[in-house]
């Protein structure tokens, strides 16, 4: 199993959805970082459960430095960090030891670890997990910010209800970053959460688009081909549980472009700055950053958890069978899942700033 990510900057995750807890180790981070503990608790924070669209799951997140923190500053050793789970209850679970749940990755775990998996909860595949990824998220997007670099996430689209886009982006990703639900249009996101509850009312569940907007990325990091911008982005936010697509500026829009349109014209700007006059390649040309902003998409597929009868099969009697999922479940997880986003990002940008600059840069 392959549960560490990165070169110079890297994230290892351990623990399971039922487990004693979530274990996140971020190495590679230079000595004298701030390390703000109410930061990282208000990270957490947007990522936990909130009123009637989320599940009733309640986990407080009490998360435990154990190592590679003294005085509030990192010491340049492995920082790693412990978030406990304490509101399980493993019985809801007990039919999935035999059953598949659609969309779930109960068949394929069987599959791969022939019945010694955890599977309660989803065990290790379970969303719980990204905790990890939001506390260890949290220092890499402090230090980039005061790098200058900022990094904002909005619901652009939820159950076919769509946000307004990025137009003053430092502005926008301000707010953003101070919402527990991440719109840009307040009214858009009361529809959103609406048709959210409509659905959970229903038995089912939405899925909708991310959009993520990083400014003050230098011009010239990242590598051609294999270890491109878009290459070790994609790579890590794929590893987000529900993430089904990610693209990069206009991306598939730009198949139904000419390529005077889906270029993006150069200029000196009044500050001398080379930019760009419109910005379909996302920032990042041949892998490597040009200076505009990165901009990036993700689609983020339905909860598969929904409370209507389903076929499915139980996989050790090898019979078919119809199942009702029991247990306490979001209707959606899109909204929880902007800060997985803005973290794993903020992870990736840490490493390839390391691996060009070296780890100091960041201090």
């Amino acid at each position: 199993m392959k549960d560490t990510f990165g070169q110079s900057v890297s994230i290892t995750l351990s623990g399971e959805s039922h487990g004693a807890g979530i274990v996140a180790i971020l190495s590679g981070i230079a000595p004298g970082i701030p390390v703000d503990e109410e930061f990282i608790a208000s990270q957490l924070t947007k990522r936990r459960p909130s009123g009637t669209i989320s599940t009733a799951r309640q986990e407080a997140d009490k998360f435990e430095i154990l190592s590679g923190v003294f005085g509030g500053f990192s010491t340049g050793t492995p920082i790693t960090i412990l978030i406990p789970n304490e509101n399980t209850i493993s019985k809801d679970y007990s039919e999935i030891a035999v059953t598949a749940r659609p969309g779930h990755a109960d068949y394929t775990a069987q599959c791969k670890y022939h019945g010694f998996q955890d599977y309660r909860g989803g065990g290790h595949f379970s969303g719980r997990i990204t905790a990890g990824i939001v506390a260890a998220g949290a220092i890499c997007l402090s230090a980039l910010d005061k790098k200058g670099i900022k990094i904002g996430t909005h619901i652009a689209e939820c159950a076919k209800i769509s946000d307004r886009n990025f137009e003053n982006t430092e502005e926008d990703i301000a707010s953003l970053n101070e919402k527990l639900f991440a719109v840009l249009d307040d009214e858009a996101g009361k529809k959103m959460e609406e048709a959210i509850l409509l659905a959970k009312n229903e038995g089912d569940s939405v899925g909708g688009i991310l959009e993520t907007a990083i400014t003050g990325v230098p011009a010239g990091i990242g590598e051609p081909y294999f270890d491109s911008i878009e290459s070790q982005l994609a790579h890590m936010l794929f590893s987000i549980p529900a993430i089904k697509g990610v693209e990069f500026g206009s991306g598939f829009d730009m198949a139904k472009m000419r390529g005077s349109e889906a270029n993006d014209p150069f200029f000196y700007d009044e500050n001398g700055k080379v930019s760009t006059r419109t910005n379909h390649n996302g920032g990042i040309n041949g892998g490597i950053s040009n200076g505009c902003d990165i901009n990036f998409r993700c689609a983020v597929k339905p909860t598969p958890s929904i409370s209507s009868e389903q076929e499915t099969v139980d996989f050790i009697n090898g019979e078919n069978k119809k199942f009702i999922i029991k247990g306490r479940h979001d209707p959606a997880i899109i909204h929880r899942a902007r800060v997985v986003v803005d973290s794993a990002a903020a992870i990736v940008l840490c490493d390839i700033l390391a691996q060009r600059y070296g780890t100091d840069w960041l201090r």
